[in-house]
C-alpha cells in the first residue's frame, strides 16, 4: 500500500513539473521578441526606451502615455514599419545608456547628441532624429552673454557636466577650436545638475541646458523654476542634430528605422512635432547646423 502512495504521489510530482515545464516554454516564446498577426504575418516587438523624466523631448503626460518629440517621432517610424511593434518602456536617463548598451532595450530616445565615444557602444543610424537648441541658463543682468566666447572671454564659471554628457563634448570641442579662449570646464560626479538653481543661486554664472528643457522649468506656469521667469535667461548658442541609439547587434533595425525617416523626411511631420514640442520650427536652421 505505502508503495503504491508512493508511485500516486511520483506520478502527481511528475506531472506537475510537466505542466510548469510546459507553461514555461510558453513564457520563453511568448517573451522572444515575436509574435504573429491574425493575418499570419510575423512581427517582431522590439523594446524602445525612453527618458521619462526629459520634458519636452521624452516624457510620460497626465495620462501615463509616453510622449514628446522623440517618442512620437518613432511612433510614426513603427507606423511605416509593420514587420516591427515598437514597445515604449519609460526609465532614467541612465538606465536608458545601459540597457541599449546591454542589449536590455532594442533602442533608446533621449535628445542624444553624437559622440566619438558613444560610438563604440550604439550604433548611430544615417538619419538623424530631430534638432535640439543648446544655450546657456544666466542671470538676467548677465543676458548680454551671448554665446560660449562671450561666456569664456568675461571668465565665468560655468554649472558642472559629467563627462559621460554629451554637453560636455560639446564644451570641450569648442575649446579644442579656441585654446586662447576656452570655458573653464568641470566634469561633474552626476550626469545633470539642476544649473536653474545653481545659477540662481550664484554658486555658478552659467550652466548649459536645452531650449525645451527651460521652457518646462522656468517658462511654463506651474514648472518648477516659474517664479524665476524674470530673474534668468536663455541663450542659444547652438542648434545640434539628435539621433536614437541603438543596440549593436541592431544594425537591422537601425537600417529599418532610416528608411522610414527618410521617408518622414519627405513630409512635414518632423517639423509639425516641432512646433507642437518645443515651439518653433528648429529644421528652418537646418542648413546652419554644424553638429
Amino acid at each position: 500500500m505505502k508503495f503504491n502512495k508512493l508511485l500516486k504521489f511520483a506520478a502527481v510530482g511528475f506531472a506537475s513539473i510537466s505542466i510548469l515545464a510546459a507553461c514555461g516554454n510558453g513564457e520563453s516564446e511568448k517573451s522572444s521578441g515575436t509574435k504573429t498577426t491574425e493575418d499570419g504575418q510575423e512581427v517582431r516587438v522590439v523594446k524602445v526606451a525612453y527618458d521619462q523624466a526629459g520634458k519636452p523631448m521624452t516624457f510620460i503626460d497626465e495620462n501615463g502615455n509616453a510622449t514628446g518629440y522623440d517618442v512620437e517621432v518613432m511612433k510614426l517610424v513603427d507606423e511605416l514599419l509593420p514587420e516591427y511593434e515598437f514597445e515604449f518602456v519609460g526609465t532614467t536617463n541612465d538606465d536608458l545608456l545601459i540597457g541599449v548598451e546591454q542589449g536590455k532595450y532594442h533602442a533608446g530616445v533621449k535628445n542624444a547628441f553624437w559622440t566619438e565615444e558613444r560610438t563604440q557602444k550604439f550604433i548611430f543610424p544615417q538619419e538623424f532624429l530631430g534638432l535640439s537648441s543648446a544655450g546657456l541658463v544666466l542671470k538676467k543682468e548677465n543676458e548680454n552673454i551671448k554665446d560660449l566666447s562671450d561666456f569664456a572671454t568675461a571668465g565665468m564659471t560655468l554649472a558642472p557636466i559629467a563627462a559621460n554628457n554629451a554637453q560636455y563634448t560639446v564644451i570641450a570641442e569648442y575649446n579644442d577650436a579656441n585654446p586662447d579662449n576656452p570655458v573653464k570646464l568641470q566634469a561633474g560626479e552626476e550626469f545633470t545638475v539642476d544649473v536653474v538653481q545653481w545659477v540662481n543661486e550664484g554658486r555658478v554664472d552659467g550652466g548649459v541646458i536645452i531650449e525645451g528643457a527651460f521652457k518646462g522649468q522656468v517658462l511654463t506656469e506651474g514648472g518648477p523654476y516659474y517664479n524665476l521667469k524674470d530673474e534668468v535667461v536663455y541663450n542659444e548658442f547652438a542648434v545640434i542634430k539628435t539621433w536614437p541609439l541603438f543596440n549593436k547587434n541592431e544594425q537591422e533595425f537601425a537600417d529599418a528605422y532610416d528608411k522610414a525617416l527618410a521617408e518622414l523626411k519627405e513630409t512635414d511631420k518632423l517639423r509639425e512635432l516641432s512646433v507642437e514640442f518645443y515651439g518653433r520650427d528648429l529644421f528652418e536652421v537646418l542648413d546652419k547646423v554644424e553638429r
